[in-house]
């Protein structure tokens, strides 16, 4: 009877919802059972492992990079084995985590695209080193500007074949509309600016609109229907399905321009309150987690991941420089003569207009702190005049001096009565 009595339920030992590290705090588990303060402290630890192991990664490929195309100079048949070799690690580089800028955005293109490219690329090293003979008088500068070529091909690749599917598609749209006017055709090109305006506009409203939903699975829907607008429009813009590759990078452009208010909260309430199931699985489950990633990836950026420096981060972070005025000096041997100048124009006309720009304001600024200067010491003023205010007292009738001849001595005893002596005649010899 008295085991029947009992009271049955959870019975949590005090000690299991106190800190792991000892603190003497509580713990929580969206911590991994750490307080606050520990979990900064244990966070802190494996970013700054995570930073130096990337790092570390990136000084070694780039030595293996430096010391490959040191041994390619040596034989032709050397710099094809180069090149394999950087494809190789091309590929074994897709698995790894990768944080910087660079090395996110240049994922590898597939099979037939990287063909294409070791062919071009052993067509320039054929045509560039002939014979032996010639490759050995090669030229300090000539084997720079090849390295240069060669890294910008590696970096910039998927880009370029983006471009070129663009270029493509607008020409050979634009080639059926031939006969159309000029104004005509200046309508498509406005139609298609404004369609990808709109499109963008759509996923900021829909994942800004997720702050405004209460329940964690209306909040998830925000989410799931922002990513499904952005798969949509890659894949009209690109007239093929879209990949995580193209995905991701489009999901943190649109984190970062739509800015969605309380972003941190919506994503930790959505994690301890939504139904585990739904975040392990399905759809909404995989674009959270892309979104997770897309604010960690925002959350890591600095000038070491970015292998910048502090300065320039700072100026890139400021929109004091941008990478398109740094490079603008550069330009095609095709282009003439006219459109560089025109170009060198209009940066040199940016930058005279930013100057006036600063100029006025540090202007208004001077004119606004002569105002205040000057009515401060106005109120100063007429603060010290109502204090102390000035007193004005009539004259004082001045005391006759004693010797003066306009003073009445006749009623003074005569030892008193002044007298006049004659000046005394100097003394001659």
């Amino acid at each position: 009877m008295s085991l029947k009595s009992e009271r049955r339920g959870i019975h949590v030992d005090q000690s299991e919802l106190l800190c792991k590290k000892g603190c003497g705090y509580y713990g929580n588990p969206a911590w991994q059972g750490f307080c606050s303060k520990c979990w900064r402290e244990e966070y802190h630890k494996a970013r700054q492992k995570q930073i130096q192991e990337d790092w570390e990664l990136a000084e070694r490929l780039q030595r293996e990079e430096e010391e490959a195309y040191a041994s390619s100079q040596s034989t032709q048949g050397a710099q094809s084995l180069t090149f394999s070799k950087f494809e190789e690690k091309k590929t074994n580089e897709k698995t790894r985590k990768v944080t910087t800028v660079k090395k996110f955005f240049t994922a590898s293109s597939r099979a037939g695209a990287k063909k294409a490219l070791a062919g071009k690329l052993k067509e320039i090293q054929e045509a560039k080193a002939p014979s032996p003979a010639i490759h050995r008088q090669a030229s300090i500068e000539t084997d720079r500007v090849s390295k240069e070529f060669i890294e910008f091909i590696r970096t910039y690749q998927k880009p370029g074949q983006d471009i070129y599917k663009q270029c493509k598609l607008f020409l050979d749209t634009m080639s059926h509309k031939r006969d159309l006017s000029i104004e005509e055709q200046s309508e498509c090109a406005q139609d298609f600016y404004q369609n990808v305006a709109d499109r963008l506009q759509t996923r900021w409203k829909d994942i800004i609109e997720m702050d405004s939903k209460r329940v964690p699975r209306d909040k998830l829907a925000c989410i799931t229907k922002c990513s499904k607008h952005i798969f949509n429009a890659i894949k009209i813009t690109k007239n093929e399905p879209a990949s995580a590759d193209d995905f991701l990078p489009t999901l943190i452009y649109i984190v970062l321009k739509g800015n969605p208010p309380r972003l941190q909260s919506n994503i930790q309430y959505i994690t301890r309150f939504c139904n585990p199931s739904r975040l392990m699985t399905g759809e909404d489950g995989y674009y959270f987690t892309n979104l997770c990633c897309a604010v960690a990836f925002i959350e890591k950026l600095d000038a070491q991941s970015l292998n910048l420096s502090q300065e320039d981060f700072d100026r890139f972070m400021t929109g004091q420089t941008s990478p398109k005025k740094q490079e603008s000096d550069s330009f095609s041997p095709d282009v003439c003569l006219g459109v560089k100048q025109m170009c060198k124009s209009l940066d040199l006309l940016s930058q005279l207009n930013e100057r006036q720009e600063r100029i006025v304001s540090e202007a208004k600024k001077l004119e606004k702190d002569l105002i205040d200067w000057t009515d401060g010491i106005t109120k100063e003023v007429e603060d010290i005049v109502e204090k102390y205010p000035l007193e004005i007292k009539p004259k004082s009738q001045a005391l006759a001096a004693i010797d003066s001849e306009n003073v009445e001595n006749d009623k003074l005893p005569p030892p008193l009565q002044p007298q006049l002596h004659p000046a005394p005649t100097p003394w001659c010899s």
